[in-house]
C-alpha cells in the first residue's frame, strides 16, 4: 500500500498562489491515478482535482478549473497541486489520494484506500 505525505500549505492573501506536495512511497507510484481533496470546517471532504497514473488525463472540480493545476513526476513519486488566483473560499485542509483508478478517485472517494494526513491552506480576504 501506498503511504503518502502531503504539504506545502500556509497563509495567503487572496488572489495569491501556493504550491502543494504530495510525496509517495513504493516503488510503482505510477501505477496510481492520484488526486487532492479539501475539507472546511463544517464541511465534507469534496474532490479537488485528478490525474492518471502516467499524468496524460487529469479532471477538476467546478469551482477550480481553470484556477488550480494537478501535475506529478513519477521519477520523484511526487504529485502537486498548484493553486493560483486563491479565493477565501479555497481554504481548507488539503489531503491527496491515491487509487488505482482515477474513477475512484473522481466518483468514489469512500473507497480510496491511501490518504495523506493533510496540509492546511488558509486565503485571507
Amino acid at each position: 500500500q501506498v503511504q503518502l505525505v502531503d504539504s506545502g500549505g500556509g497563509l495567503v492573501q487572496a488572489g495569491g498562489s501556493l504550491r502543494l506536495s504530495c510525496a509517495a512511497s513504493g516503488r510503482t507510484f505510477s501505477a496510481y491515478a492520484m488526486g487532492w481533496f479539501r475539507q472546511a470546517p463544517g464541511k465534507e471532504r469534496e474532490f479537488v482535482a485528478a490525474i492518471s497514473g502516467a499524468g496524460i488525463s487529469t479532471y477538476y472540480a467546478d469551482s477550480v478549473k481553470g484556477r488550480f493545476t494537478i501535475s506529478r513526476d513519477n521519477a520523484q513519486n511526487t504529485v502537486y497541486l498548484q493553486m493560483n488566483s486563491l479565493k477565501p473560499e479555497d481554504t481548507a485542509v488539503y489531503y491527496c489520494a491515491a487509487a488505482t483508478s482515477w474513477r475512484t478517485i473522481v466518483r468514489d472517494q469512500a473507497e480510496i484506500g491511501a490518504w495523506g494526513q493533510g496540509t492546511q491552506v488558509t486565503v485571507s480576504s
